[in-house]
């Protein structure tokens, strides 16, 4: 075999895609995929000082597009008196952004594969800029609404990308802590969002979120120029039209039916039109990426055991994270007489223990591995989910703060550990799409899990007697058994996952 520098990177990176094509077994890829490693001849090397540049560009990119997903959460009742909307139109200057995001991300492995890592981070931050001043100069709710889908076309590149480069300049031994660096991020931004959002708006009108946030990523974008190196390798496959047309309807017609069947109803015309044709679409998409030689999603990845297991331990953790954050305001401002300040407070507790604890949980996973972490992590979330299932109108704000901690405790452990347990199965060609894979499966699994317990809490209510508190209350404590048994279902698919600690990866 033999190795060739990537541009810039001065990472020697050994080709393995014809030896892995010629394996029968899965446990010898998996081999294979572990026991690959970016790294130079030493084997304990240190991240070089211009990869940990490059590291701090790409979160600090990565932090401004998480960022602005929230931003707007507590802007939007001023944006509806500005611009005369409602509140069902209102709403789609954040579902727009979540509907493109998920529709750019299965796109993010043949963009990988085509452009360099630095071109495509320029061209990313780019849009998120362009995206950014037409949100902030926009007259109507037209241009507005086209400036958040700019700036999320860019965001749902970054992360990924992201994901993809520090997989190649890090080692397989510190990929755990690497990963860890990324969960703070994911953990942070949406936390810090609503509420400097909120303080912002009291002082200023909505449009200084946008200029406020504008010089960052520009300072961002200067910087990125100059430390930026290209460090994945381009292959140049061809682009499939009909695959990119396919995955567009399919994945965006499930991102949207689900996202609306909350607030819509599964009945909706609308609704069923989006789930028909995404369902359609999406196994159109699939049959045909296993039938070219150069897929645009590559679904052949899920025959690696531990990263189909890990998947779907990371889209069951999305879901207990994703879900709970959107049910419990709901329990708390509409059925418990909370305030939503009261009800923010409630959550930035649990999302500063996430962000302190992905870093320390990726040390321990450059220790012991992704398991133990895992299986951990899954009993900690179906504990504290447990604690969710006897709210009532009574029940305090410390009880809640201090429950909700514990359970983003569990996820903490789940979320990041998974994900880099995962995608150290595979081998240096399939790192993109492992990411995108990964990023799309937790996208739509938010979407799916999210409608699923809302439509349970809803109809559970509808069931009972009268609406009252008590009644309203009574289907939120059904929504959060079914994500007991949702959390039941990933403790028991991580009992499944063997993996080796890096350290004997790396040595192997």
């Amino acid at each position: 075999m033999k190795g060739r520098p990537l541009d810039g990177g001065g990472l020697l990176c050994w080709q393995r895609a014809s030896v892995c094509d010629s394996m029968d077994t899965e446990a010898t890829k998996e081999d294979i995929g572990k026991g690959y490693d970016c790294l130079e001849d030493t084997a304990d090397q240190q991240l070089k000082p211009s990869n940990k540049a490059l590291a701090a560009v790409l979160l600090s990119g990565a932090f401004l597009a998480i960022l602005n997903q929230t931003l707007l959460a507590t802007a939007i009742p001023q944006i509806m008196r500005d611009l005369s909307l409602t509140e069902n139109t209102a709403q789609w200057l954040t579902t727009i952004f979540m509907l493109v995001n998920g529709i750019m991300i299965p796109i993010s492995a043949f963009l990988t594969a085509t452009f360099t890592a630095r071109k495509l981070f320029l061209f990313s931050m780019a849009s998120f800029a362009v995206g950014t001043v037409i949100c902030a100069i926009a007259p109507n709710f037209f241009l507005l609404i086209v400036g958040r889908i700019i700036q999320a076309a860019g965001a749902g590149i970054l992360m990924p990308l992201m994901m993809t480069i520090f997989l190649f300049i890090f080692p397989i031994h510190k990929r755990g802590t690497a990963m860890g660096m990324v969960g703070l991020v994911i953990s942070f931004a949406p936390a810090i969002g609503p509420a400097l959002s909120g303080w912002i708006i009291e002082q200023y009108p909505w449009r200084a979120l946008f200029y406020i946030i504008l010089p960052l990523i520009l300072i961002d974008m200067v910087i990125a120029y100059f430390v930026m190196k290209n460090v994945t390798e381009q292959t140049y496959p061809k682009l499939d039209v009909f695959s990119l047309i396919l995955s567009t309807l399919g994945f965006g017609g499930l991102l949207y039916g689900f996202s609306s069947a909350g607030n819509e109803g599964w009945s909706s015309r609308f609704v069923l039109a989006s789930l028909t044709i995404g369902t359609v679409s999406l196994i159109v998409f699939i049959w045909r990426q296993l039938k070219l030689a150069e897929p645009m999603l590559d679904f052949r990845i899920l025959r690696y055991r531990t990263f189909a297991l890990t998947t779907g331990i990371g889209m069951i953790g999305f879901i207990s994270m994703i879900g709970s954050e959107t049910i419990l305001p709901i329990y708390m401002q509409n059925m418990a007489g909370y305030s939503a300040l009261q009800s923010g407070l409630v959550l930035m507790p649990g999302a500063i223990v996430m962000g302190i604890m992905s870093p320390i949980n990726g040390r321990i996973f450059d220790r012991i591995g992704g398991r133990w972490l895992i299986l951990t992590g899954m009993m900690i979330t179906v504990l504290t989910t447990v604690g969710f299932t006897g709210l009532s109108e009574d029940t305090s704000l410390v009880y809640l703060s201090v429950m909700f901690a514990l359970r983003m405790l569990g996820i903490s452990m789940v979320m990041m550990p998974s994900t880099t347990a995962g995608l150290n199965v595979l081998p240096p060609q399939l790192l993109a799409h492992g990411t995108a894979m990964n990023n799309t499966m937790r996208q739509v699994a938010a979407s799916i899990g999210t409608a699923i317990l809302i439509t349970i809490m809803t109809s559970s209510v509808s069931s009972s007697q009268g609406r009252t508190p008590a009644a309203m209350i009574h289907g939120v404590n059904v929504a959060f058994w079914a994500a007991v048994a949702i959390s039941l279902g990933g403790l028991i698919l991580g009992l499944f996952v063997y993996d080796r600690k890096p350290e004997e990866a790396r040595t192997s």
